[in-house]
């Protein structure tokens, strides 16, 4: 095989009928979506139609839906203005966050004075609610929680309404990174009622550069970026509206073939899992990746029983291969701290040894997966 794409988490292959799609926005809807006369009109209309679309699968309020450039603007968004607008004192979150949250956090305990506070983990890098439970009663600051529904390195999955319920319970505001589920689970903001989300599409085969922040009504936020009154006036700029027709069409696909594709997908995860146990005994899957009720149908991360030395030359492998994967966020690829997040949930020991996330989407195959674990069990063994 020539090339075998396993790095999903970090983006995927942009769908057929989203480059038609916005290849027919950019040819014939070029007027800027603000102007009054007929160019001007067509793509405001096309834009608007977009956010009744995403609205209408997360039985949202059109109103609700925010279009930014992606999941980390939407993070950024959400926890700034809810220090700046609605007083908030405290955050509680995790220290397996994406960095999008974690840096964010950071900038605004040292620029603003806020109060920060981490949710202990589980061995499996689970929060646990006893402990966040702690966190909301131990004063009376204005708290915001912020806790991703899918970890985009290990997989783990929250009971994302059951936080929800919880820091409802105690008058804090919940706040989740969904960049990594958005697209791939259904969505209900009335049963799961949060009060931000956030979304970017080209983890489900839209085009890089476009997503979303889900904000409830009446949020008490304001404008993040000042200008003119696009965004309903909460985000200023000339709206990119080919990416915005791409991002609809992308979730359009990604809801109504949602369980066939989630069935397909679960699948290749489990036949990885499976093989990587039979073929390569020594490695161990991180987190909860390897169990599929605990963790997203979309990735697993293992950690490969070589050594800190052989293991510098694994990625290289992989490439010569045509093998693409991730030792962790791509967001951090440059970095030569490791991982974060496996830094909290992993031994010494297996700190040393080289873990890697593998990803999946619909245009994977079982012979793809095969030849990957071949080349694994091939660069192990010699």
């Amino acid at each position: 095989m020539e090339k075998v794409y396993l790095d999903n988490a970090a983006t995927t292959q942009v769908r057929d009928n989203v480059i038609v799609k916005m290849q027919e926005a950019l040819a014939n809807f070029y007027g800027n979506p603000s102007s009054t006369h007929s160019f001007g009109r067509s793509a405001k209309t096309a834009v608007e139609s977009a956010r009744k679309t995403i609205a209408k699968y997360m039985n949202a309020h059109p109103a609700e839906i925010i279009f930014t450039s992606g999941g980390t603007e939407a993070d950024n968004m959400i926890l700034r203005c809810a220090v700046r607008d609605l007083g908030v004192e405290t955050i509680i979150t995790s220290k397996i966050e994406h960095h999008a949250v974690l840096h964010t956090v950071e900038d605004l305990a040292n620029e603003k004075g806020v109060n920060v506070a981490y949710v202990d983990l589980d061995a499996y890098g689970n929060p646990e609610l006893s402990h966040l439970e702690k966190l909301l009663t131990q004063d009376d600051s204005k708290k915001l929680v912020s806790l991703m529904h899918v970890n985009n390195e290990i997989g783990n999955k929250i009971d994302i309404a059951k936080v929800c319920t919880l820091c409802h319970a105690h008058g804090a505001l919940f706040h989740s990174d969904t960049v990594q589920s958005i697209g791939h689970y259904a969505w209900d903001v009335k049963e799961v009622p949060a009060d931000f989300l956030t979304a970017a599409a080209h983890k489900f085969h839209g085009p890089k550069g476009i997503g979303f922040a889900y904000i409830k009504r009446n949020s008490g936020l304001k404008p993040f970026i000042s200008g003119g009154s696009q965004e309903r006036g909460f985000r200023a700029g000339t709206e990119s509206f080919h990416n915005i027709v791409g991002l609809e069409m992308a979730f359009t696909e990604a809801y109504d073939n949602l369980e066939e594709e989630t069935a397909y997908v679960s699948e290749l995860k489990s036949y990885f899992i499976d093989r990587m146990k039979k073929e390569i005994p020594g490695a161990k899957f991180n987190g909860h990746s390897g169990t599929m009720d605990k963790s997203t149908f979309t990735l697993v991360n293992v950690c490969l029983p070589i050594d800190s030395q052989k293991a510098l030359m694994l990625l290289f492998h992989l490439d010569i291969k045509g093998i693409a994967c991730s030792k962790g966020s791509a967001c951090q690829s440059g970095s030569d701290l490791g991982s974060h997040v496996l830094t909290e949930i992993l031994s010494e020991e297996d700190l040393k040894k080289p873990s890697v996330r593998f990803s999946f989407s619909k245009y994977n195959t079982k012979e793809e997966l095969e030849y990957t674990i071949q080349a694994l069990k091939e660069f192990v063994e010699k």
